[in-house]
Parts: structure tokens; C-alpha cells; sequence
């Protein structure tokens, strides 16, 4: 069932990154592993149909291998690595409406057993899963079924889900007043304004908890405290803009909020291992010299595709 999948995703592939006309979907093929790349991921489930990738967040690592899907519960700067090629994954957005009114039609809206959801699950998908998945994918074949069917079948998939072993995991997720979306509302109010200067004090208020509160929440949420997560965000950023804009690393660092240039590189040069202007030098010539032709699609840029 696997290669079905595979195989459809390998067939619509257009390019990192692309959104499909599915809704919600994106679709990843790479021939080829990748070394490691930054983004920021929002909430989603990745289904892997083939090879293998690894996420790191904070102090937190993950390997997903072909048959399972990883669940990123709350918006994440985490480090991806392809580690074993050919990589297909199809990727899934949540229409958090749609799973909420389907809970309610399963008369499933009691408040779930789990205290904290880990800021990335892993789980084996079943192959009823697996066999609506294909047929959501399979729906780029006939772009006609689209409008009328896909609406049905991503039903189905996030029936599929809640049936799984992640099941209490998106049960939990989706609870309007559970700590998991009070940690999302955090995080998402933090990437709003991660150029400013803030404290652990205004972030506890936002969340409407005491500062350790909140310290021990997000952590179990995200893999690292507040203003660990603000700071890579900034550094991401960072270094994003060192490698496609032609701005010094002291006006880079201001822009994204430090105001010391000799915090920014000493911050910097713990994370990546190297100096801004070295570590940007080195991804130019990477991209510079990625494959052509028949390989391009393997190329990645600084911030990665959605894999």
C-alpha cells in the first residue's frame, strides 16, 4: 500500500514547497538525502511512504520512518535532515474546524486523559489510513473530483486519525481550553513579535499562568523554555536573511532584535558551528553547486521545503 502511495506522490510532485490543489496538502519527493535545514513548522502531520527523515528541537530529536507519520502539535523551529533517500511524504495542514465538528458528530467532546502532548508524536499509520490517504493524493488525477470529493475523503483520513494511536493525542490538541492550545497561543503570540524585546513575566500573562507554570508548560510543549524558542526563531531568521540579502551581520542582528552584534555571533556560532558571515558563505556555495536537471528537485534552500 505503501508504494501506491508513493508512487502518487512521486507522479504530482512539482517542487519543494508547492501546495497542491488538494486542500491543505503538500507533497515532497527528494531523490537524494539532504543535509540539515531550519524552518518553522506550524501544526500538521506528515505521513512518510518512503525513507526516512530526522526533526531536532531544542533537546528533542525525532526519526520518522516510511510507514509513520509525525504529528508537530504547536508551531516549532526545529532542524530537519532527510537521512535515508528516496524520501515521499505528504504532508496535511489541520482544518481545525473540521476535526473539532467531527468530534462533535462522534459524540467524542469529553475532555481527554493526557496532561501535556510532546511537541512531536510519532505514530504507525494503519493501513485504512494509509488507503485514504492515496485516494486524497490520487485525487490531483482527476481535477474535476476535487471540489466534490476532498472535503469527504480529508473527513475520512481525520477519522482514520482520531481511530489510530494518535487518536487521544488529537483528541487532546483540539480541546479549546486544554494547556496544549493555551502553549499554541503562546507560541504563535511569541513568533508575532519574536523581534522584541520580552520577558518570561509578560509571557506568563498571556498565557494566564505563573512564570514556573508557564516554564514548565511550554518546555513539555516545545522542547525548550520561552525565550530559548524566541531565540531560535531570531536565528533562524538570521540566518535566512545572511544567505539571500546582502546585509551585514550587525544590521541583520539588530533587525531581528539583538542589540549586541557580540551576543548575535557568539549566539550564533554555538547554534550553527560556525561565525554568520563563514556559516552563510558556506550555504552559497552549497546552493551554488546543488544538482541540476533531473536532481534539481533535491536542492534546498536555507529555511527547507515542508518535508
Amino acid at each position: 500500500m505503501l508504494d501506491r502511495l508513493s508512487a502518487a506522490i512521486e507522479r504530482h510532485f512539482v517542487g519543494v514547497g508547492s501546495a497542491t490543489a488538494v486542500p491543505r496538502l503538500t507533497l515532497v519527493a527528494l531523490d537524494e538525502p539532504i543535509e540539515p535545514t531550519d524552518r518553522l513548522e506550524d501544526p500538521m502531520i506528515c505521513f512518510v511512504a518512503g525513507g526516512s527523515k530526522r526533526t531536532t528541537t531544542g533537546e528533542l530529536s525525532h526519526v520518522a520512518h516510511a510507514g509513520e507519520m509525525l504529528f508537530t502539535t504547536i508551531d516549532l523551529p526545529v532542524t530537519i535532515a532527510v537521512e535515508e533517500a528516496p524520501y515521499r511524504s505528504a504532508v496535511l495542514r489541520f482544518d481545525h474546524q473540521a476535526l473539532t465538528q467531527l468530534l462533535v458528530e462522534l459524540h467524542e467532546t469529553a475532555p481527554a486523559t493526557l496532561s501535556t502532548i510532546e511537541p512531536q508524536v510519532i505514530a504507525p499509520m494503519t493501513p485504512e489510513l494509509v488507503d485514504a490517504l492515496t485516494r486524497y493524493v490520487r485525487l490531483l488525477d482527476t481535477p474535476d473530483d476535487i471540489r466534490p470529493l476532498a472535503a469527504r475523503v480529508e473527513s475520512e483520513i481525520l477519522y482514520r486519525l482520531l481511530r489510530s494511536s494518535l487518536g487521544p493525542v488529537l483528541r487532546q490538541w483540539s480541546l479549546a481550553d486544554s494547556t496544549t492550545t493555551r502553549m499554541r497561543e503562546v507560541a504563535r503570540w511569541i513568533c508575532a513579535r519574536y523581534t522584541e524585546p520580552l520577558s518570561i513575566d509578560e509571557i506568563a500573562a498571556v498565557a494566564h499562568m505563573s512564570p514556573a507554570g508557564l516554564h514548565r508548560h511550554f518546555k513539555a510543549a516545545t522542547g525548550m523554555s520561552p525565550l530559548k524558542y524566541q531565540r531560535h526563531l531570531r536565528l533562524q531568521e538570521a540566518r535566512r536573511r545572511l544567505v539571500v540579502g546582502d546585509a551585514t551581520a550587525a544590521q541583520i542582528a539588530q533587525a531581528v532584535g539583538y542589540a549586541s552584534a557580540t551576543q548575535f555571533n557568539r549566539e550564533y556560532r554555538s547554534v550553527y558551528g560556525l561565525p554568520p558571515g563563514q556559516d552563510a558563505a558556506r550555504l552559497r556555495a552549497r546552493l551554488t553547486h546543488a544538482p541540476t536537471a533531473t536532481t534539481q528537485r533535491t536542492q534546498t534552500p536555507t529555511v527547507s521545503p515542508r518535508v
